[in-house]
């Protein structure tokens, strides 16, 4: 649930660069030039915002793991470091380098994944040690991919194929490659998981067809069609938290919702109509019909819609309850989060409740960003992790690398570590973090 653009795409003139919400959908992360915001998004009627950090400008990854203090960024200025920070400390707690652009971070509660072009990263997020380095990935240029936020379903799905849509479903919690679904015909576009891991939604570059799978055995279980006249670039795609409705929104003015349920009443049960006689009748027609005609009329269409007074501008969209209702959010790279009422029940057209302006327009000119980061040689995998960096004090110690020694670069702030396990200190937030693995050096 993220929208970013690519680290060396254009600079952003205004609203924000990119936008997350946390994995239960309470909170929405924007990165601006400035920094980064997080609000919190359990009113309708109001936009708090939770923290604004300014350690680094133009952030274009941001990523809050639930309702904890840790956030995860990533800034245009260094695009090949992760910060990792508590920030209701102010302090970062520690710091990673890699050998190319950071194209996309997503976090549970057991891993965090760090997505390039053409590897991926998993770390134990406890400790932050490395691992697992997943090598000659296919090229994956957005950065797409998908982690479960159900820590016992841990897991990650990425483009198992650059030029079909070809899913890998990954155990990030095992450490090993579950299946391969061939989902489209097309190259990948968009993919989340449900909240409890056993289903994930997928679309293709040409965005007509969503199709849901059970995980992990890969089986589709729904398909849906979102249009059929024009190709449409979907940017992202969300369940609700029941896992009975999926969203989807694209560079188009129209958000879908549908609906997941089995409608396959017994012949007693349906009335002698004449749309159940035609209905009949194409079902026994599409036996004799091409696979791909056939599929289509079992499609189900949306359930609900939104109709955004915008057309072109990149947007996410989650489905939350929020003050006991359903809701659909839409946060637009415009700088604005707008509210929708969904009826569970009879579906339609969304009516707008709120629309809160995320981000007060900057008047000052864009700077270019500087990308700091030099042209690495050919290393091993386990070297990319450890590239030297600042450290973000003055007293920090080392962190681990992969295989449990202590490498440079990866450096943690002496006051997070304490004599017994080590907690965020986020009182009753959740989940805490609170077994760091580091112990003082003395």
């Amino acid at each position: 649930m993220e929208s970013q653009d690519a680290p060396d795409g254009p600079a952003v003139q205004r609203g924000f660069i990119c936008a997350s919400f946390n994995q239960d959908t309470t909170s929405l992360s924007v990165g601006t030039k400035t920094g980064y915001r997080l609000f919190s998004v359990t009113a309708v009627d109001k936009l708090d915002c939770i923290h604004e950090g300014v350690e680094c400008p133009d952030v274009y990854i941001v990523e809050r793991l639930f309702s904890s203090s840790l956030v995860v960024v990533v800034s245009l200025s260094m695009p090949r470091r992760m910060n990792v920070y508590h920030f209701k400390k102010g302090t970062e707690i520690c710091n990673y380098s890699y050998s190319n652009n950071i194209l996309s971070v997503r976090l549970n509660r057991q891993r965090l994944v760090v997505c390039l072009e053409e590897s991926v990263y998993i770390h134990n997020i406890k400790d932050m040690k490395l691992l697992k380095t997943l090598l000659n990935t296919p090229t994956n240029p957005s950065g797409l991919c998908a982690l479960s936020v159900n820590h016992s379903n841990s897991y990650l799905a990425y483009p198992g194929n650059a030029t079909i849509g070809e899913i890998t479903i990954y155990d990030a919690n095992n450490l090993s490659t579950v299946t391969l679904i061939q989902a489209h015909d097309s190259p990948l576009a968009a993919l989340t998981f449900s909240a409890s891991g056993t289903k994930l939604a997928s679309a293709s570059e040409k965005g007509t067809v969503i199709r849901v799978f059970s995980i992990p055995e890969g089986q589709r279980v729904f398909e849906f069609r979102r249009g059929m006249k024009r190709y449409v670039s979907i940017s992202s795609l969300s369940f609700s938290a029941d896992a009975q409705f999926l969203c989807s929104s694209s560079n188009t003015e129209t958000v879908h919702i549908f609906k997941l349920e089995q409608q396959s009443p017994s012949p007693e049960e349906e009335s002698p109509t004449w749309s159940a006689y035609v209905g009949k009748m194409f079902t026994a027609a599409s036996t004799y019909l091409p696979a791909q005609v056939s599929d289509m009329m079992h499609q189900d269409r949306a359930f609900a819609t939104v109709r955004l007074n915008m057309f072109g501008l990149k947007n996410i969209c989650a489905l939350a309850t929020i003050q006991k209702l359903p809701r659909l959010l839409v946060a637009s790279s415009d700088g604005y989060l707008y509210i929708y009422n969904v009826d569970p029940q009879d579906g339609g057209e969304c009516v707008l409740v709120q629309k809160h302006r995320c981000e007060e327009v900057e008047q000052n000119e864009d700077k270019k960003p500087d990308d700091a980061s030099p042209q690495l040689p050919g290393q091993s995998y386990a070297a990319t992790v450890a590239l030297p960096s600042t450290p973000p004090s003055s007293t920090t110690l080392m962190g681990y690398s992969e295989d449990g020694g202590t490498q440079k670069g990866d450096v943690i702030p002496e006051h997070e570590f304490a004599e017994g396990p080590v907690c965020l200190d986020d009182e009753n937030e959740f989940p805490p973090i609170h077994k760091y693995a580091l112990k003082k050096r003395h």
